[in-house]
């Protein structure tokens, strides 16, 4: 009797210790509503090579700008017989994605202005020097200059509620909005181990945070980047799931293959 009871005890200790506590699941626990937070990070995308920028050029008299907008986006257009318009035909799709390309140098092409080194810069580093170029070289006064992303994108893998490839709006994404966008952590899913992989030139590094403090907005990837790659890491239990899983699968392929054999045996002697 002794024994059971001992026994039991045990059993329900384990049961206890394996229980998952309330804590592992909440968010930003640490957080208290009466106190208020600074935000610390200013962040600004850093361009980076492969990426596609939209670069749109106008002034007062918008038709002098026409040399420096290549794909079409300008509201002129130069007629066969040299003059100049207003352009109110619908861009096509080709003219909508089209932009500049950033070169393995790091470089892009510019009209009228060249070559210009791109990496590095965020975009209003960009607007700035391809504004103090235009003016410098007298082609305009008082320019205008807007710079887009076109290909920010980033991927999400691991233990969340859908896996894939989110195409970024802005460039001020944040990990949070990632995690929303993937259907939100899973009960499987490790709320201190989501790491982000993010390239630097030839290399690349993985920061791990914890979703359940307030530091994650200190995190140098709490604000993402294009081509960042999110991996939120899977609980022991999900492990276990899978584990029995392929032994289940495993046990049923060995049911089968013995099946199959008896089977065999018992028709050779008839």
């Amino acid at each position: 009797m002794k024994t059971f009871v001992r026994l039991c005890c045990l059993f329900v200790i384990v049961m206890m210790t394996s229980c998952v506590k309330r804590g592992d699941y909440i968010y930003l626990q640490d957080m208290d509503e009466k106190l208020e937070y600074p935000v610390v990070q200013k962040y600004e995308t850093v361009i980076q090579r492969d990426d596609k920028l939209s670069i749109k050029v106008s002034c007062k008299s918008p038709e002098l700008a026409l040399a420096f907008n290549i794909f079409g986006e300008s509201g002129f257009v130069v007629g066969n017989d040299g003059s100049i318009h207003a352009n109110n035909t619908n861009m096509s799709a080709d003219s909508r994605v089209s932009g500049y390309t950033v070169g393995v140098d790091g470089n892009i092409t510019f009209p009228m202005l060249g070559k210009l080194h791109v990496e590095g810069l965020t975009r209003k580093q960009l607007i700035d020097l391809i504004t103090q170029k235009i003016v410098d070289m007298e082609l305009l006064k008082d320019p205008i200059v807007i710079v887009e992303f076109l290909n920010l994108k980033i991927s999400v893998l691991g233990e969340v509620g859908h896996v894939g490839t989110i195409s970024l709006q802005g460039d001020r994404f944040t990990i949070l909005d990632a995690l929303a966008a993937s259907g939100d952590l899973t009960t499987n899913s490790r709320l201190d181990r989501i790491g982000v992989i993010r390239e630097y030139g030839d290399s690349r590094r993985i920061y791990w945070n914890d979703i359940r403090s307030k530091d994650i907005f200190l995190s140098p990837t709490f604000y993402l980047q294009q081509n960042d790659i999110i991996y939120v890491e899977p609980t022991s239990k999900r492990v276990r799931q899978e584990n029995r899983t392929n032994l289940y699968m495993l046990q049923s392929i060995f049911g089968f293959v013995t099946s199959t054999i008896s089977l065999i045996l018992l028709f050779n002697k008839l």
